[in-house]
Order: structure tokens, then C-alpha cells, then sequence
């Protein structure tokens, strides 16, 4: 087996020293594939160690320019770093070089998201979606977005569709009861989703906070 891929077997494993092994190997074998550099940089950037990531992913970039894999492990290091804008940088040149991948527009998406850039955000989750249409999580962070950019109608179709994959996602079901609210003015739904979030977590605050104010407001209405 080729020693990049057995070293990917390593380390989804979580077996880190044998991926460093293997990774090692087929850099000596050819020490002119960028791919080992990249893959021996991914080990790095797992086990916390971006400064030496960096060396290696620049030393991949020296061999190919046109290394898109190098370009996004780049903007993973940057961007676990909380150094979104650098991150961007990063991604942009991957997905220019292609090709373009759920995980790269997602990652865009999340770093516009981190930046406050909301409206920025929206086309790559989007496009990570259509790219990977059973990414439940790439579809919630596209529903948030959506509701932070004030389309909540497509928000709670996007929302209405993670609760359907995953029914135990408190977070989805208490984003829909507040789309419900701010959008519709439906509180009676607003209400039912506040509730369905506290029964998977009794200790959700926000939830909490929603089914008080939207009991209050009920009761309200029928004095």
C-alpha cells in the first residue's frame, strides 16, 4: 500500500506516531511529491504543532505552487488559529487551484461567519450544501447564516431539514423557534420548538429563556 495512504489510515485512527512514520518514508522515497509535506503538516496541525505545519506546507508550495491540498491545510492552520483573514487568503488560492469541495466552501463560509461577514458567508455554505447535500452540519451553519442575514423563510427550510436527519439537534430546534418568533410572529410554534430543544437538553439557557418569553407573551394574549 502506498505509504501517504497508510499514513492517512494512521491517523484517522488517531495513531499519530505511525502516521509520522509513514509520512516520513514517503517523503524520503520522493522528496519532490508535495503530497508527503502535506500529509506530514495535517499530522502536525492535529498534534498542535503549527510552526513546524508551516515549514512543511511551504516546503510543499516550493515543490508544487499548484498544490491546492497545501493551500487548504494552510487555511485550516490559520484558521484554528482564529487568523480567519489570513485563513480566507488560504482557501481562496485552494479553491482557485481546485477543486472545489464541501469541506473547502464550508470552511470559507465559517470564517466569514467568524469575521462577522454574514452576507459573505451565505454562497460558500450554500454551495457546500449542494456539494454535499447530507453535511447536516455544513446545513445548519447555512440556516444560521440565513437567519443572521434576516432570510428567514429559507432559514427555517434549512432548519426544518436538520431536525429531519438528526430529530436530537437542540440547537436547530431552538434556532427554529426562534425564526418562528422573529419571523412569522407564530408563537405557538416558536413555543413548541423552545420546548423540543429543553426535552433533548433540559439546561439549554437559550431554549429556556425562549419558552418563558413566549409563555408570557401567550398569556398575555389571552387576558
Amino acid at each position: 500500500m502506498d505509504k501517504n495512504v497508510q499514513g492517512i489510515e494512521y491517523m484517522k485512527a488517531g495513531n499519530y506516531e505511525k502516521a509520522i512514520q509513514m509520512f516520513t518514508e514517503a517523503i524520503e522515497d520522493d522528496p519532490k511529491d508535495a503530497v508527503g509535506y502535506v500529509n506530514f503538516a495535517n499530522v502536525l496541525i492535529s498534534v498542535g504543532e503549527p510552526q513546524r505545519a508551516e515549514q512543511f506546507l511551504n516546503r510543499a508550495i516550493e515543490i508544487d505552487e499548484n498544490a491546492s491540498a497545501a493551500y487548504y491545510s494552510y487555511g485550516n492552520l490559520h484558521f484554528n488559529q482564529e487568523r480567519y483573514e489570513l485563513a480566507v487568503k488560504q482557501y481562496e488560492k485552494a479553491l482557485a487551484i481546485g477543486p472545489e469541495s464541501n469541506d473547502l466552501h464550508y470552511m470559507l463560509g465559517m470564517c466569514f461567519v467568524n469575521l462577522g461577514k454574514n452576507e459573505l458567508s451565505l454562497p460558500y455554505l450554500q454551495r457546500s450544501v449542494e456539494l454535499a447535500e447530507s453535511d447536516n452540519e455544513a446545513r445548519f451553519q447555512y440556516g444560521l447564516a440565513l437567519a443572521r442575514c434576516g432570510v428567514y423563510e429559507d432559514c427555517i427550510s434549512q432548519l426544518q431539514k436538520v431536525v429531519e436527519v438528526d430529530p436530537e439537534h437542540a440547537d436547530a430546534f431552538y434556532n427554529l423557534g426562534v425564526a418562528y418568533a422573529a419571523h412569522e410572529n407564530n408563537a405557538e410554534k416558536a413555543l413548541e420548538n423552545f420546548e423540543k430543544a429543553l426535552s433533548l437538553q433540559p439546561y439549554h439557557a437559550l431554549a429556556g429563556n425562549g419558552q418563558k418569553v413566549m409563555k408570557q407573551y401567550l398569556e398575555e394574549l389571552e387576558k
